[in-house]
């Protein structure tokens, strides 16, 4: 059978309550019954995109999936859902590629193979630019952050709370927007940490809160 494909998405764990991968899955379906491809199976996953490809158990299902089942095509609808960083993400592809099989990103319309199985380069150039951009910005958030916190020690600000003092969520959210700004982006707690000085220790409740 022509056009078989299985879909992919993925939601961070960090963010787990406040997303669902619903929302991805009917945009994926809706554009494969729009090109008439015949959905076979769909992986989804709540996990960070942090995490290494081998710890991401539905990634490694849909792989072993399409190694055994005649798939021609894995939909997701974006890069950053197959992985965060670009080796994790062209693991991927290098995988998928040498199965012969076409990973193809919907919102920005890419595909990794043509019609004749062979490799897109242009779709290799576009993620590699598209991930260049997102680690910069990366580092120009850290950047901005640190600057401001520096600042803002150096007009006599301190960062924590007091000892003894238990404070309600609302509370710990009004405080520390700007370390959950982080972690919401997927920043390491050690990263934070060195960022603005906010212990570990409660750096790990805000993660609770999240």
């Amino acid at each position: 059978m022509k056009n078989q494909v299985v879909l992919y998405a993925r939601v961070s764990s960090t963010l787990e309550g406040r997303q669902s991968y619903s929302r991805q899955i009917l945009e994926l379906t809706e554009f494969a019954t729009r090109n008439d491809y015949h959905i076979v199976k769909i992986f989804a996953e709540k996990v960070s995109g942090t995490k290494k490809n081998e710890d991401r158990p539905a990634l490694m299902q849909m792989i072993d999936f399409v190694k055994n089942n005649n798939i021609q095509k894995v939909l997701c609808l974006e890069c950053s859902r197959i992985g965060r960083s670009l080796i994790d993400c062209l693991t991927v592809i290098q995988t998928l590629t040498e199965n012969k099989v076409s990973l193809l990103i919907v919102n920005n319309n890419l595909e990794t193979l043509d019609e004749k199985g062979n490799v897109n380069p242009i779709t290799q150039l576009v993620l590699n630019v598209m991930f260049s951009f997102s680690n910069m910005e990366k580092q120009l958030i850290l950047d901005r952050v640190q600057s401001g916190y520096k600042n803002y020690r150096a007009n006599g600000g301190k960062v924590g709370r007091k000892i003894g003092y238990t404070k309600t969520d609302e509370a710990m959210r009004a405080e520390y927007m700007e370390e959950l700004k982080l972690l919401r982006k997927n920043i390491s707690l050690r990263n934070i940490y060195k960022i603005t000085g906010t212990s570990l220790n409660t750096l790990q409740k805000l993660k609770k809160i999240i």
